[in-house]
């Protein structure tokens, strides 16, 4: 089973979610900015994918400036509790699958938890090609292996 914690205003979420459709899978998708999130379900979530609270934090677009998130010294308890008040401070998508979990930025990272890939060539809905039509991987400029 595949889920993604998905916000459909994200052009980097659409690209996951239909990264994964296009694979062939029928992921369970949580629009988390309507279900809003549980502590233990972020506190697993973000050990299962190696993150914190802080390195999770979404901090565009988002109330972290105004809520004062963005300051050094700012503890990932008051970062996890603000998470739980405003749920758009978690940055997405994250995905669970049975290779692991990510936070999925940039969206082609998905690949990774991906047993099987979409068919090449597949590009993302900018246009950019993540698969070429050998099947492989396209490595982006500056990106390693």
């Amino acid at each position: 089973m595949i889920l993604i914690h998905h916000n459909p205003a994200c052009a980097t979420s659409r690209n996951v979610l239909h990264t994964i459709e296009a694979a062939g899978y029928a992921p369970v998708v949580i629009n988390y900015l309507e279900q809003g999130w549980t502590r233990p379900q972020l506190l697993g979530l973000f050990a299962a994918a190696g993150l914190t609270p802080r390195t999770a934090l979404r901090e565009t677009k988002s109330p972290a400036a105004e809520l004062g998130l963005l300051e050094a010294g700012v503890s990932d308890e008051r970062i996890l509790d603000a998470m739980l008040e405003h749920p758009v401070l978690v940055n997405r998508p994250i995905v669970c699958s049975p290779k692991g979990v990510a936070l999925c930025r940039p969206s082609e990272t998905v690949l990774d938890l991906l047993e099987q890939w979409p068919e090449g060539p597949f590009a993302k809905e900018d246009g950019e090609i993540i698969i070429d039509a050998a099947g492989q991987r396209v490595e982006r400029a500056g990106q390693t292996g």
